[in-house]
């Protein structure tokens, strides 16, 4: 590959990368994300193969260019996705001077981008590995054009073991990084909340069954590009075409199956979005509007005959654990009055520092149930790798990482029966709802405060949540304390929607239940299936003692 070619092929690949990202939210063009991967597909086996005379071991030296290939995917994917953590700058009201937050901003945006690029650079490594022990192996894969019928056959099953160990390694690297504590952009969620069809499949094995049929069919497509014959291009081409549409096909059947919305399980809920910014939260004049905002919204949802009242992550910043600062607030004394329910966001006081929880309260104002968030916010509530980073992220910033997790395993009772609930940044986990659920979970209650990140976050945020409400099958309620507040039903229609930066007051009628899905039952089992049959291919194909 000359150097004419190599721009080229990275301004494509480049591009790519970025297409990728605008099939996120709030773009939404999901339609994109079904190509974007391409073009760095093939020019990393193109690289590859023109690198095989120069390099006839595989070494670093012959991965480096394609590595660079993924670099500049990575950086063009993530880079889009993740730009929303900019909208921290600037942090001046914490007392941080404009020039230090605008390096806090940066540097987070630098770091997770990078990080997500890690996974497409891994990928690309084993997947070219792999892709040359079994060239090596298969001199008959040919593609050189006049080749024998066996010959081409040869080629299109390399080409297809190819899209196989690649769709493997794919799914296997998002399930290795999603077990992490940074983890956001999973290929899946170009597709929430625009492709409500295919976002069914999740279903069947949640997250892994979306990023799968992705993969299959760029792999698809870049492979049958690859390939000099033209017949050989039209049948993988033709293949992907058939795979893409009977991957809808099967969606659209899930799409389509009835609710299951008993009368006799329906639960009215009221939510509450306080619109209180950062700016002003944790000092004496937000903490009162904090506090007359939800009391005031709380007793007028309740005379409208809601049944349960939803308030946002640290709606009312401080301890409810406390007996005394409980007591002495009016939205405590409201529900007294009220006697209506309430899912209260504040904090708990522990041992070892405290949590960031909601609460269930009944009737009577006692505490039936507290969750504790356990995927706290990277870089935020808490510094992963503190050992490498804590002291740089304490150069940059007085934020100290004082909140501890949650505990795994936890349930949630509310006065009308168990919830799966996520807190912010657990939106992230798919299995972290599956867990819930499969416990008997029978809706999704989701609380955040995205108030520090632009509109681009709270888009995605809800994107996510509607995946959730999919691969589990349960009406899911959003209260957020800016944005975007929602009611989405088991299918990922959103039927109500809030707007950015308003107070806003919402009551709707949604439906417990109790049915699993397949996901729900048997959780990510797709993943090492693809696994098993992806090692079980390539050892089949190769000689194991030539």
């Amino acid at each position: 590959m000359n150097q004419r070619e190599m721009i080229k092929g990275l301004l494509l690949t480049g591009i790519g990368g970025v297409l990728m990202g605008l099939a996120t939210e709030p773009w939404g063009l999901w339609g994109f994300a079904w190509v974007a991967l391409v073009p760095l597909w093939v020019n990393v086996l193109i690289v590859a193969k023109n690198n095989l005379e120069t390099y006839p071991i595989l070494s670093l030296q012959r991965l480096k260019l394609p590595l660079i290939f993924a670099l500049v995917w990575g950086i063009g994917y993530y880079g889009i996705a993740l730009f929303w953590i900019t909208g921290i700058h600037p942090m001046t009201w914490l007392g941080i001077p404009w020039l230090a937050s605008l390096a806090i901003a940066l540097f987070c945006w630098t770091f997770i981008t990078l990080w997500g690029t890690a996974l497409v650079m891994v990928w690309t490594g084993l997947f070219l590995i792999l892709s040359d022990v079994e060239t090596r192996q298969k001199p008959s894969a040919s593609l050189r054009p006049g080749a024998s019928l066996l010959k081409k056959c040869s080629a299109i099953s390399l080409a297809l073991t190819r899209v196989l160990i690649g769709t493997a390694l794919w799914c296997g690297l998002e399930s290795l990084w999603s077990s992490g504590a940074l983890w956001w952009s999973s290929l899946s969620y170009t597709q929430s909340f625009g492709n409500l069809i295919i976002l069914h499949l999740g279903q069947i094995s949640g997250p892994t069954t979306v990023t799968a049929i992705l993969l299959i069919v760029n792999g698809l497509i870049a492979e049958g590009l690859i390939f000099e014959q033209h017949q050989k291009t039209v049948k993988l081409l033709i293949l992907a075409l058939i795979f893409f549409i009977s991957s809808h096909i099967v969606g659209l059947i899930l799409y389509n199956r009835p609710l299951n919305n008993n009368p006799e399980q329906a639960l009215k809920v009221g939510i509450i979005q306080g619109n209180i910014p950062n700016e002003i939260k944790l000092n004496p004049v937000g903490f009162l509007q904090a506090l007359q905002g939800y009391t005031t919204g709380y007793i007028t949802l309740a005379n409208q005959g809601v049944d349960l009242v939803l308030t946002p992550e640290t709606a009312l910043p401080f301890f409810w654990t406390d007996p005394i600062q409980r007591h002495n607030s009016s939205f405590y004394q409201a529900i007294l009055q009220e006697k209506v329910p309430a899912l209260v966001g504040s904090f708990a006081l522990k041992e070892e520092g405290y949590t960031n929880s909601l609460f269930s309260i009944n009737q009577d104002g006692k505490i039936i149930s507290e969750y504790d968030k356990i995927n706290l916010v990277p870089l935020g509530e808490f510094i992963p790798f503190s050992e490498i980073l804590g002291q740089f992220i304490r150069r940059l910033s007085p934020l100290e990482a004082t909140l501890i997790h949650g505990k795994p395993g936890q349930t949630f009772q509310t006065p009308f029966g168990q919830a799966t609930v996520g807190i912010c940044y657990d939106s992230a986990f798919a299995e972290h709802f599956r867990k819930q659920t499969a416990q008997g979970g029978e809706f999704i209650i989701t609380a955040s405060n995205d108030a520090h990140y632009s509109s681009t976050m709270l888009a995605q945020h809800h994107a996510l949540d509607v995946m959730r409400a999919i691969e589990n099958d349960r009406w899911t309620i959003r209260a957020t304390n800016t944005g975007y507040s929602a009611v989405v039903d088991p299918h990922g229609r959103t039927l109500w929607l809030s707007h950015h930066n308003t107070y806003e007051l919402y009551a709707d009628i949604i439906y417990r239940d109790q049915t699993q899905t397949l996901y729900v039952r048997w959780g990510n089992w797709l993943m090492p299936v693809l696994l098993i049959i992806g090692i079980t291919v390539f050892f089949t194909k190769i000689d194991l003692f030539p």
